[in-house]
């Protein structure tokens, strides 16, 4: 990582943070401090910097490595063509984008055979500098008689003029001014479009929406442009972005036509052909890339928040659970997990199929409550789930049995999945799926990363979007949530040890291989025993590691072990012990912070305050409490759903168009943005998360398509229509990942038929 001051000041000025916080917050990355780590241990090196900022910092530094890298290249290869002068070195320097870097670069950049370099080997370089000079007196044809060159093909003066303009044409393009001012000219009054191709109506009927589309690409929301694009690529649409040829032609005009002359018109005739050939063809593709860039990196940021909210949903905790997958045809299987998740047994029962089966069902239920002493009853909600539940709640199990319906999104991923087989080689696919949901319910975060999130269900168009840019960002959301919780080392998986800062696959292996060998851990300090566990990565990783009964208490809480000479000293100083500190609150509101500041170790306030509210909840879970969520009774199918009705639901995604919501029916309901709020809304997840529990009306419903459309408003239009727009009103139930299809962003409108009624197959990958 490369810490230059230019750097530092650039990033320090983009961010309106201090340089020192910069430079601070460089350096410890550069020593391998990992994001969570610095924003948790590091606050008074950082100046209370929080993982937001520490992360814009580290993507920064590596952009502006990138663009150093890239000059660095640019530079040798002009030196090595004997190209490079003090003035194109300098300018190359100054260069603050690798946007202006290739501008500056693009005349000198070596090119395929064009119509300029043929022109220029048939010697009418002479010819066009004549004509760039634009002299009033300037006759172009008797000028360019003298370069009618048969041996060369040029066999009249027009062709000679021709080639000219071609050498022309491409300076004009390969201008660095002269590619800025068309640049900003398509970001300014752009406009992207989409037509069908030809003969593909049918085919296309998913992209129907998109038949004749156009708006201004500034304007234009990342899921629209994701959509046109998919079209596009899936060979049903044409695609442009385009700005009015006059005006771009004018603007070009200014910069190089310096006159009124034969020349001059010589030179305006050229600026039409760069711009029609050569110069807005190559701004199109850099708009492309550009917008398709943006629309990545919204659908990316929409994707980690709706992931960050399921991680760090409330969990029920270590209890007794009967997991249930749901099922008419092949029956509900059962599985039982004792409060650590491990698999007691597991049966299949038929509660559908007659009434000696149900009543045998019955008693199996009831049974196995009894028998393992069932705390809370996990039940998947795809098929057959709200019947299920409905089965479960009828048998009058006791009141102390909590009972829950959970989102099955990722199952079958994880089912098929070698983490799964290696946990559970013996068994059948199904029966692992539903070991990972009842997991689900004691721990969201501990069995969701198992699961590649974006087989989660909670993206828009994840399978579109830059698949490294996406992984980055998944992976430090997820290492974030990890961090925040903290984990067991003594019961976590390896898929959760790897997300804890400092460790990754091979450690986490070899920490479980340690455990599985010597048994559980009874001090923080024995995993400095673990093969390849250096002090670096003990150092990154102890803070967020917990180790509960063990030999000494802090070991259970988010105080680092760099600290606990702190609590002892503050022990020490209150004639206690530290075990005492965590215990008694009184003698806790006895420490005395300013006493153990000390600038040498860098221990401020903030450090010490932390290490207070450890000792007060020691490995406190910032996860909200749970909480039980019930469907209305009585509606558990789409045909029961009634225009004008009030239910409770979860938010299952939030998109860039609204949020979907379940209400219990498999089939979630679309609140657009324009129902979410009696408010203007610009950004849905300003007004709801993925996991909130809402009121909702039904809007309107259509039972065929399985269309549901909800309002979160106080007094929503029933079966209001909307402008036709792009989005679905519904989603259908996935357990492996799910892409929604386009919206549009107006506020306006509210019923289903203002979704595009062809995209239902786009619901999924």
């Amino acid at each position: 990582m490369n810490l230059t001051e230019a750097h530092i000041r650039r990033i320090a000025e983009e961010t309106k943070l201090q340089p020192k916080q910069v430079y601070a917050t460089a350096s410890l990355l550069k020593e391998g401090g990992t994001v969570p780590f610095i924003a948790r241990y590091r606050k008074e090196v950082t100046g209370m910097l929080d993982e937001v900022a520490i992360t814009t910092i580290r993507d920064r530094l590596e952009q502006l490595a990138e663009l150093d890298a890239r000059r660095d290249s640019i530079l040798k290869s002009l030196d090595e063509r004997k190209l490079l002068t003090d003035v194109l070195k300098t300018a190359i320097n100054a260069a603050q984008t690798v946007t202006k870097l290739e501008d500056i670069y693009q005349p000198y950049r070596p090119k395929r055979r064009t119509r300029a370099t043929v022109a220029k080997e048939a010697g009418l370089e002479p010819l066009a500098e004549i004509l760039w000079a634009q002299d009033a007196a300037t006759q172009p044809l008797k000028e360019a008689e003298a370069f009618i060159n048969k041996e060369k093909e040029i066999e009249s003066a027009d062709k000679a003029l021709a080639g000219a303009r071609d050498i022309l044409a491409e300076r004009i393009s390969d201008d660095a001014t002269a590619r800025e001012k068309i640049r900003q000219l398509f970001r300014d009054q752009a406009i992207i479009s989409s037509k069908l191709i030809k003969d593909k109506e049918k085919e296309a009927a998913k992209f129907k929406d998109y038949f004749e589309w156009s708006e201004p690409l500034s304007q234009a929301p990342s899921h629209r442009v994701l959509a046109m694009r998919r079209g596009e690529k899936e060979g049903f649409l044409m695609l442009r972005i385009q700005v009015p040829e006059a005006q771009a032609t004018r603007l070009l005009n200014d910069l190089f036509v310096k006159g009124s002359g034969p020349a001059s018109k010589e030179i305006a005739t050229t600026v039409v052909d760069s711009y029609q050939r050569l110069l807005g063809p190559a701004i199109e593709v850099e708009m492309r890339l550009e917008s398709k860039k943006a629309a990545d990196e919204e659908a990316i940021r929409v994707f980690s928040e709706n992931i960050r909210e399921l991680l760090l949903a409330p969990a029920l905790g270590q209890k007794n659970v009967l997991a249930l997958d749901p099922g008419f045809r092949t029956g509900c299987k059962l599985t039982v997990l004792d409060a650590q998740g491990k698999l007691l047994t597991h049966c299949v029962i038929y509660p559908d199929k007659s009434d000696g089966e149900r009543r045998e069902a019955a008693e199996v239920i009831r049974k196995l409550c009894s028998h393992f002493k069932i705390e809370a009853i996990s039940i998947g909600n795809g098929t057959a789930g709200r019947e299920t539940e409905m089965f479960i709640r009828s048998l009058k199990l006791p009141a102390s049995i909590t009972v829950v319906m959970v989102n099955e999104s990722g199952a079958s991923i994880y089912s098929a999945s070698e983490v799964a087989r290696q946990e559970f080689p013996d068994l059948d696919l199904t029966v692992r799926g539903f070991i990972s949901i009842g997991r689900r319910l004691m721990d969201p975060l501990a069995e969701l990363v198992k699961i590649d999130p974006k087989s989660i269900g909670v993206g828009q168009y994840q399978h579109d979007v830059d698949q490294a840019a996406l992984k980055r960002s998944l992976d430090d959301v997820v290492m974030s949530c990890v961090n925040a919780v903290g984990v067991e080392v003594n019961t976590a998986s390896k898929q959760l040890l790897t997300y804890v800062s400092g460790l990754g696959p091979a450690l986490a292996e070899s920490i479980i291989a340690f455990r599985n060998e010597n048994g559980p851990f009874k001090s923080r300090q024995e995993l400095l025993k673990v093969p390849r566990l250096g002090a670096k990565a003990f150092e990154q990783a102890a803070g967020f590691l917990r180790i509960r009964s063990g030999e000494n208490p802090l070991d259970a809480s988010a105080v680092h072990p760099e600290r606990y000479p702190i609590v002892e000293a503050m022990a020490k100083d209150l004639g206690s012990r530290p075990e005492n500190l965590l215990k008694d609150s009184i003698l806790r509101s006895r420490i005395k912070l300013n006493a153990y500041i000390n600038d040498s170790t860098g221990v401020g306030l903030p450090t010490l305050q932390d290490i207070l509210n450890e000792l007060a909840k020691p490995g406190r879970d910032p996860r909200a409490k749970f909480e039980v969520f019930s469907f209305a009774e009585g509606v558990s199918e789409i045909k029961h759903l009634q225009p004008g009705m009030k239910l409770p639901g979860i938010v299952t995604n939030v998109t860039a168009f609204g949020a979907f919501v379940d209400i219990g029916v498999h089939q979630d309901g679309l609140v657009h943005i324009s129902q979410l709020s009696d408010d203007f809304v610009k950004n849905p997840a300003d007004i709801v998360k993925v996991q909130d529990k809402v009121q909702v009306t039904v809007v309107d419903v259509d039972v065929e398509r399985k269309r549901i459309a909800l309002s979160m408003k106080s007094k929503p239009e029933i079966g209001a229509r909307a402008p036709r727009s792009n989005e679905p009103s519904s989603q259908r139930r996935n357990t492996g990942g799910s892409n929604r299809p386009a919206s549009s962003s107006s506020n306006s409108g509210g019923g289903f038929n203002a979704f595009a009624q062809a995209f239902d197959k786009a619901r999924r990958n």
